[in-house]
């Protein structure tokens, strides 16, 4: 059986730009005839997504997997870490959660994982021609070196040649990238084939000299300096610059509340990229202002998270959007804050066992230990949004009773979320991928405005993220030498 060649993508630190390299060699090595599959041993973040088989994943493996042209697969990420307060995560194995541990526990457990991360890649390695390996955060972590999964211990384990990408834009590049060279073991440093300046602004020729002595200094050619691109691609976690949009000079203002603990932020991606939609980000009372429409989005802890809402003063401030006719729209956790009242007999989100929601929805909520997660096909039931076809997953844990109209209608025949008058809940994340939503939400929206939204016709979302892709691709293969990569991946991880 044949295996596929591999080329991994290391880090400085994270928020290097890993994930977006990762996804433009995914796309260039489709377009040069390569079936490629992306693989990430080990991803934290709480931005997640449901397979087709009902299995949980990380968002940037299933952003590179588009990228690629691939249905997202599980064995991508194998391990996903869903971070529940500073010093503790919720771990999914295979797609399935294997319980909650705090760092240290973790730590002391996560090398029993490694035959699990290496039988999801030999499986995808078996499969496709080529394999784009993401690490995390830094492999100059020292003190994590001795139990290392997603880093040199992983390149070590399937024998990947290694990219080591900085991040310029943070400042201070040269030092990033000879020091994490000039920390690693000399077997590891051997490993890195390649380095790569990212996010640079500006003319790469004032790079020349640095470029030089950085190659003298670590023994290690540069391969490109990729510019900042300006592409639109989904983020993973809550390093997200778009978390920190504050302002909307759209025709239509979305203020999404920014909670702690915010979750799923990617199901907003297709309204960010509607012409007359636009999309902030709203964290303090005064931000909130008057816009045309709220978003209470998902979230990891929905008890802590309202508690904070209330704290803040949002809670109040949404209360009074809503009495003059703000329509307010909640997904996953924030559809639950959005009923009367949650109820935690088994203490799965913690000590408090019922709480007062936000009363704007006449249904309630039970937290149960076992999580949801499914894909479903719905249509929404009825009102301004009535008629529009979904596409979806649901990841959630707890049940609502409702006692009103129906949001959505599954194809199952069940129903989903609750409506009255102009507030909205539903579980369903990626409810406006398909497009069908977005465009009712805009029509909406705009007609309650006086404006005209036929003047702003959307691209289609699926059509707007293949453009995105291809201009990532196109800027990737500007700014790196592809022809090095490609010799690279011949000669494997050992090199010549």
């Amino acid at each position: 059986m044949s295996r596929a060649k591999c080329i991994m993508v290391q880090g400085t630190m994270s928020g290097a730009g890993k994930s977006v390299l990762c996804a433009g060699l995914c796309r260039i090595f489709r377009q040069d005839g390569y079936t490629v599959a992306p693989f990430k041993s080990q991803n934290m973040a709480l931005n997640s997504y449901v397979t087709a088989d009902g299995l949980e994943m990380g968002r940037a493996q299933v952003m590179q997997a588009a990228a690629a042209g691939l249905e997202p697969d599980v064995r991508m990420n194998p391990v996903l870490l869903k971070p529940s307060s500073d010093t503790g995560s919720q771990v999914i194995v295979n797609g399935e959660i294997r319980g909650q541990m705090t760092a240290r526990e973790y730590f002391r457990y996560k090398r029993q994982l490694l035959p699990e991360i290496l039988a999801a890649y030999d499986s995808l390695a078996s499969q496709y021609d080529i394999v784009v390996i993401e690490g995390a955060g830094s492999p100059a972590e020292i003190n994590l070196r001795a139990e290392d999964i997603v880093n040199m211990g992983l390149a070590e384990q399937v024998n990947a040649p290694v990219l080591l990408a900085g991040d310029i834009d943070r400042g201070g590049v040269f030092a990033q990238l000879y020091g994490t060279v000039a920390l690693l073991q000399p077997e590891e440093r051997r490993r890195i084939r390649g380095l790569l300046i990212n996010k640079f602004r500006g003319d790469p020729e004032i790079l020349r000299p640095g470029l030089r002595e950085l190659k003298e200094r670590a023994g290690i050619p540069v391969l490109g300096v990729v510019p900042y691109l300006a592409v639109d691609l989904e983020d993973e976690d809550s390093l997200s610059p778009r978390l920190a949009q504050k302002d909307s000079r759209s025709p239509v203002d979305i203020a999404v509340i920014h909670l702690p603990r915010i979750s799923n932020f990617t199901d907003f991606a297709p309204l960010e990229s509607h012409p007359a939609l636009g999309v902030r980000y709203v964290g303090r009372t005064e931000e909130l202002r008057h816009p045309d429409l709220v978003i209470l989005p998902g979230t990891k802890s929905t008890t802590a998270d309202l508690i904070w809402l209330r704290e803040s003063g949002l809670e109040a401030a949404i209360l009074k959007l809503a009495a003059v006719g703000t329509p307010v729209l909640g997904i996953c956790g924030g559809y639950q804050m959005l009923g009367e009242v949650l109820e935690d007999p088994d203490g799965v989100e913690g000590t408090l066992r019922r709480i007062k929601g936000m009363g704007l929805l006449p249904c309630s909520t039970v937290f149960a230990p076992e999580k949801i997660r499914t894909r479903v096909r719905a249509e929404t039931t009825g009102g301004p949004l009535g008629g529009a076809a979904l596409d979806g997953y649901e990841i959630h844990m707890g049940l609502t009773q409702v006692r009103g109209e129906p949001f959505c209608r599954l194809e199952s025949g069940l129903e989903d979320g609750c409506r009255q008058g102009n507030v909205l809940g539903t579980y369903l994340h990626g409810l406006f991928d398909s497009g069908a939503l977005t465009d009712r939400l805009a029509r909406w929206l705009c007609g309650r405005k006086g404006i005209d939204p036929g003047s702003a016709a959307p691209e289609l979302y699926r059509d707007y993220q293949a453009r995105q892709y291809d201009l990532l691709a196109e800027g990737l293969r500007n700014a790196i030498d592809m022809e090095q990569i490609y010799r690279i991946l011949k000669e494997g991880g050992g090199g010549k």
